[in-house]
């Protein structure tokens, strides 16, 4: 007497939600990654009542130590004009670079940092937080 099963059902997962939500997941996280900048450096900006957007060859950030940057990367006084140089020269029309000032750092540094900007040939543009404008 054959007492098994003919028939043997074997275990099934349907995974094809699993891929689009997935494929969803991963969606979200690269738009995400792309508005986090890491290259950004925590100053308190100054307020000010309008706005005003420039194309931004450099940024430049003085903060509230008097310490300068480019972008990231932390350079002394000396070193900002041949690093400067370097940056501008690789723009084919006017470039402007902005200033990120700490609203407590000295203003002499800023104007120091400006007219090497100026020398430079590029057009300094100071940046401002609006965001606590009244």
């Amino acid at each position: 007497m054959n007492i098994r099963k003919r028939f043997r059902t074997h275990p099934e997962m349907h995974t094809g939600a699993l891929n689009d939500i997935l494929f969803i997941l991963l969606l979200f996280f690269l738009i995400v990654s792309t508005l986090a900048n890491p290259n950004v450096i925590k100053v308190s900006n100054p307020k000010a009542k309008s706005d005003t957007k420039s194309k931004q060859t450099v940024v430049i950030t003085v903060d509230k130590d008097q310490q300068i940057y480019i972008g990231s990367q932390k350079i002394s006084f000396e070193q900002l004009e041949p690093e400067l140089k370097t940056f501008l020269a690789k723009e084919t029309e006017k470039p402007s670079v902005v200033i990120n000032g700490d609203s407590t750092s000295h203003l002499g540094t800023a104007i120091k940092v400006m007219q090497v900007i100026k020398r430079l040939g590029a057009t300094p543009v100071m940046a401002v937080d609006n965001s606590g404008a009244q």
